[in-house]
């Protein structure tokens, strides 16, 4: 593990979806003082697969952070085995979406105990403590919010569209039901408020798929404006392209330009900093926000801690909001 630096004394918040996002939140894992990282994670992708409940972020992240991750393959386990999926497959059933061995148990665990009366962020502290976590990982609420996509044949359920579909059919619009309803989560909430609070960093996941689930929760976008702490946001989007998923591919099909600036003007007024890849440093003066351009495809785990590093050092820069 890194050494911590004068950062490390600092409370950080980070907002995530899955693979991209979880390797900065990885990285901040590492350079910040144990106990002093929460991470807020994307619930829209969850859903109920084969009578369980799947948190595919939460898990992401879990994984990640424990040094659990399978990098090779970017989501699950590694050393995973998937012997369940061979011999649902033998019976007929549904093997469109892929649960290792290892995996199942965290599925079983987690719909077991919501079942018993527990919440979301409940279950999930628990596996937590039991992975020996030293941060603190949130659901972004308790309640269901849920990632649908409308596409030009039809409207779909997120892993629908994202797993079983590959991500083809063409995309004209995105919702998130039971958001207006939700709250969010309480902690996350009093986090935000608390003066210790030095940064909240929106990591590189998919604004659209990952981040807008969170911010479509009413409240959340106040409470991130109100905090005493700056907003930075890292830009997925490196000399034009995504660096994973589906991010580039969706901008266009929304007739949005595949770039940073899009995705510092998709943010507003919630932003006081943008951190965005060399590749695009031509684009910082023209974003309206103060900007640093710096490497931020994270092949290594060293490129993930000087991501997290480069990103604590620009906050400490940065005046706060009011």
């Amino acid at each position: 593990m890194s050494r911590p630096d004068e950062n490390s004394r600092a409370q950080v918040l980070a907002l995530c979806g899955g693979i991209g996002g979880a390797k900065l939140a990885l990285g901040l894992y590492r350079t910040l003082a144990p106990g002093h990282l929460t991470v807020a994670v994307n619930t829209g992708d969850d859903f109920t697969h084969l009578g369980l409940h799947v948190s595919p972020d939460i898990d992401t992240v879990a994984y990640t952070l424990a040094g659990l991750n399978d990098t090779e393959r970017g989501w699950g386990l590694a050393g995973e085995s998937w012997h369940f999926m061979e011999a649902l497959g033998r019976l007929g059933g549904e093997t469109w979406f892929q649960l290792g061995d290892h995996d199942l148990a965290t599925h079983v665990l987690r719909t077991q105990r919501l079942a018993a009366g527990e919440t979301l962020s409940q279950v999930t502290a628990a596996i937590a403590a039991r992975l020996g976590l030293h941060g603190r990982l949130l659901p972004m609420s308790d309640d269901p919010v849920r990632t649908l996509v409308d596409t030009e044949e039809g409207r779909l359920a997120f892993q629908n569209y994202f797993v079983a579909q590959r991500c083809r059919p063409r995309v004209t619009a995105i919702s998130f039901e039971g958001a207006e309803q939700a709250k969010v989560q309480e902690d996350v909430l009093a986090l935000l408020a608390d003066g210790t609070l030095a940064a909240i960093v929106i990591c590189p996941s998919n604004p659209y798929l990952s981040v807008d689930p969170m911010l479509a929760i009413p409240g959340l976008r106040a409470a991130l404006k109100a905090s005493p702490a700056p907003v930075i946001a890292v830009s997925p989007i490196v000399a034009g392209k995504a660096v994973k998923g589906p991010t580039a591919k969706i901008m266009e099909e929304l007739g949005l330009p595949v770039s940073s600036r899009a995705i510092a003007e998709h943010y507003g007024d919630l932003l006081d900093g943008f951190i965005l890849d060399d590749s695009d440093a031509v684009e910082t003066a023209r974003l309206g926000v103060p900007a640093v351009a710096t490497r931020t495809l994270m092949e290594t785990l060293e490129d993930r801690e000087r991501l997290a590093r480069s990103v604590l050092n620009f906050a400490a820069g940065l005046r706060r909001h009011g």
